[in-house]
């Protein structure tokens, strides 16, 4: 089974069950299950460390309708086994008490059916976690300190499935320090509804981007409320860098156009002694996946008071 020496007494302690399994049997067929769908050979001992019962879990009522469920969701077949590699305890979740019931509420409370596939790719844990409850406490949150309408709530889930987690203190604090900017809050709403993660970023980097913005970038305050992603840009390797190389060229350029594209494509634009108009015609929309690896924790308080639930494996079983 790949399981390491040092792990097995983890695994026996946790699922000691396994010890009256006969090897031919559910635990050899739920294995092989897994690597028929795409699961590498080599996480198989990952797996099962982490989460020793899939080894008493059967195929054909358990593990199989869970996979192709997703699948009828629209994730494919190989996307399923990536999320099984990295967070197995999904399996535990029960498909009719769990799984369908937080799908139907992710689509009653906004979210579009084509975007729950990429919902759960980003966030697998929205499957089973208390899931109705927590969208009817976010919503009230989103709606009555930063006038989210229903609608815009949905996109946010879209846009950061994370926030269904997020604190109620966690947001008020980013909230009350984008007011205190000197931004409406209508123009947070516009903000938080275009780039969710301004709730979830460290707040010191935030608070630098915003000194630079005011200090040295001689820009309009409404600039931001077009391109809130500015905030969740390097400082130093991104928005001073770019923001120096084009004052020095002398060029008039949106947030938008100086940030939002690779180095590589930025560098080419420098090349140009003038900006095209049909440069200048850039999208302010922005790559979510990009923040994914940005939004982060600004301490242990938040991280404990970001979510209800513990992101171990114990508390996904049922």
């Amino acid at each position: 089974m790949d399981v390491r020496p040092g792990d097995v007494p983890r695994v026996l302690e946790r699922y000691p069950e396994l010890l009256g399994f006969k090897l031919e049997g559910t635990m050899s067929t739920s294995v092989a299950y897994l690597v028929g769908i795409g699961v590498s050979r080599r996480q198989v001992g990952g797996v099962i460390t982490r989460f020793p019962e899939v080894l008493g879990m059967r195929v054909g009522k358990i593990i199989k309708p869970f996979v192709e469920h997703l699948e009828g969701i629209g994730l494919q077949r190989l996307a399923v086994a990536r999320i099984i590699e990295k967070k197995p305890y999904i399996l535990g979740f029960g498909l009719e008490e769990r799984v369908k019931p937080n799908i139907e509420a992710l689509i009653e409370f906004g979210v579009r059916k084509e975007t729950v596939a990429s919902i759960v790719i980003e966030y697998p844990d929205v499957l089973g976690i208390e899931l109705r409850e927590k969208l009817v406490e976010q919503q009230s949150l989103f709606e009555s300190s930063i006038l989210v309408s229903r609608d815009d709530f949905g996109r946010v889930i879209e846009r950061m499935p994370q926030a269904i987690s997020l604190g109620r203190a966690a947001v008020l604090k980013h909230v009350n320090f984008l007011t205190g900017c000197g931004f409406l809050l209508s123009q947070v709403c516009k903000m938080v509804v275009a780039c969710p993660q301004l709730l979830a970023l460290n707040m010191d980097i935030m608070r630098m981007n915003f000194e630079y913005f005011k200090n040295e970038m001689d820009r309009d305050l409404e600039e931001l409320v077009e391109f809130p992603a500015f905030f969740t840009y390097a400082l130093e390797s991104t928005i001073r860098y770019r923001h120096e190389i084009v004052a020095k060229k002398g060029f008039t350029c949106s947030l938008a156009w100086l940030l939002n594209c690779s180095d590589a494509k930025f560098d080419d634009r420098m090349k140009y002694d003038t900006i095209g108009v049909e440069e200048m015609e850039v999208d302010n929309s922005f790559d979510t996946n990009r923040l994914a690896g940005e939004v982060q924790d600004e301490d242990e308080e938040d991280v404990d008071e970001y979510s209800d639930y513990d992101d171990t494996d114990d508390e996904y079983i049922e």
